[in-house]
């Protein structure tokens, strides 16, 4: 298998970008939820782009989507948060429907890459 490189994988730099907005939108949530869902949100978000790339450095590609599906799970984990936020009235609407086609968009590119590398 060759290795790919992370930060040329456009799953990574769409995964880093939702990392910067999603930073900028926990900035704005209530404080007294910094150990709930500020915290939960940006663990999840976090870990999309950083499984993707850890995955990037195994031998095989069995592996490799071992952390694609980890990556995926966090996406999932993500937008459940985001559904949360918004039932909560912690959000916009416009801003809800912006992340969650950008999630959803993600979830649907992670799935395709492992499929294509199951192949």
């Amino acid at each position: 298998m060759k290795r790919h490189n992370f930060k040329k994988l456009q799953i990574w730099q769409e995964a880093i970008e939702l990392v910067t907005l999603n930073y900028k939108f926990t900035s704005t949530l209530p404080d007294y939820e910094r150990f709930g869902l500020i915290s939960q949100l940006n663990r999840c978000a976090v870990s999309i782009p950083s499984n993707i790339s850890e995955g990037t450095s195994k031998r095989t590609n069995k592996h490799f989507v071992t952390f694609l599906e980890h990556s995926l799970g966090s996406a999932f984990e993500w937008e459940t948060q985001l559904i949360i936020c918004n039932n909560l009235n912690f959000i916009s609407n416009e801003t809800f429907i912006d992340f969650e086609k950008r999630i959803q968009k993600l979830q649907q590119k992670i799935s395709n890459f492992i499929d294509s590398l199951d192949k």
